[in-house]
């Protein structure tokens, strides 16, 4: 069978391996010319990341291009240190960029895969037996189904529920390529930032240019969340930020590579695939995601104080600490037979 995936960030990537190991044919369609490098770090925690990673063959890679984590180090704008982040806290079990990640996925998939650069979807038309889909540049072509794994703005999610939006979570953030690893944040009322990063809170959702309009190389975007009753309509799908996206905070990036060898599984095990993958990943997706804008960015200084004695207890909570890794690892993870 022929499946279309739309984005080559993380999930489709991941997607695409699993599908070809089941014995589809897919095909990767990603709107930048090609792979986006340089982003922030993200990380993997907990048993259900690793053994997705193990089972692809490439945690070895992951490893190997692993960066350092850092303590986050908040301070005022005279430089005075506020609070401490422990790195413990931050990076997870394994810490890579997000560019060189992607890559990976890439390099991983690549040759069981067809992957179409500087083109996007412009209409899907699901007759119940297949999908035509038009491009912008290529020429029409039909797919047994499509996947959307084009982020919090998906194109596919708009095409197929045109009425979702993401819910804003009342914070912004931007993300650029800088020198060095530099973890020491500046916090002011509602707004951290850090050589390439930023975060600041705001009343107003605007709507958001595509990022290439704001600048090359920054990545800018609200903190949202994608919740929505089905991520599934006939042949289309929605998997990682599209269908479950928290922007910021909510383990997307192992959300992603999990959901990945889930939907690929249960596809491959045929009829009501994408109802037994909503049940699976749903309530998984929804136990990761959160808001990290008031943790980091308190709009109050009662809510940067109890912020600053928060980090102050971590590392004497090492149970606290780590809360987070058990909705990392909150999903028993099906055992399935790839045919190669």
């Amino acid at each position: 069978m022929d499946v279309l995936i739309s984005g080559a960030g993380i999930a489709g990537p991941a997607l695409a391996h699993w599908l070809a190991r089941f014995g589809f044919s897919p095909t990767v369609v990603e709107r930048a010319p090609s792979l986006r490098p340089g982003g922030q770090a993200v990380d993997f925690r907990g048993e259900a990341h690793l053994s997705v990673l193990q089972r692809m063959g490439v945690l070895d890679a992951v490893r190997a291009a692993r960066t350092s984590p850092r303590d986050m180090v908040f301070r005022d704008p005279d430089g005075r240190e506020r609070a401490r982040l422990p790195a413990s806290f931050t990076g997870g079990e394994v810490e890579i960029r997000r560019g060189d990640l992607s890559r990976l996925l890439h390099e991983a998939s690549a040759s069981d895969a067809e992957y179409v650069f500087g083109d996007w979807i412009t209409s899907l038309h699901d007759d119940g037996a297949g999908v035509d889909v038009t491009f912008a540049r290529g020429p029409s072509r039909r797919f047994d189904f499509v996947i959307g794994a084009d982020g919090m703005r998906s194109g596919v999610r708009r095409l197929v529920f045109p009425d979702y939006r993401p819910r804003f979570q009342g914070y912004y953030f931007a993300i650029w390529d800088a020198d060095g690893d530099d973890r020491d944040l500046t916090c002011s009322l509602g707004a951290v930032t850090a050589p390439g990063w930023l975060m600041y809170r705001s009343s107003v959702p605007p709507e958001l240019m595509p990022f290439e309009v704001i600048a090359p190389g920054v990545y800018f975007d609200s903190i949202s969340q994608v919740r929505m009753p089905t991520v599934s309509s006939g042949r289309v799908t929605l998997i990682g930020d599209a269908g479950y996206g928290s922007t910021l905070g909510g383990m997307g990036t192992g959300l992603a590579v999990v959901s990945a060898y889930v939907l690929a599984g249960e596809m491959a095990a045929g009829e009501g695939a994408f109802a037994r993958y909503e049940a699976l990943i749903g309530p998984y997706a929804r136990g990761c995601q959160g808001n990290p804008g008031p943790f980091l960015a308190p709009a109050t200084r009662l809510g940067m104080w109890v912020r600053d004695r928060m980090f102050g207890l971590l590392p004497k909570m090492p149970m606290v600490a780590r809360m987070d890794l058990r909705a990392a690892t909150a999903i028993k993870l099906p055992d399935y037979a790839p045919v190669r």
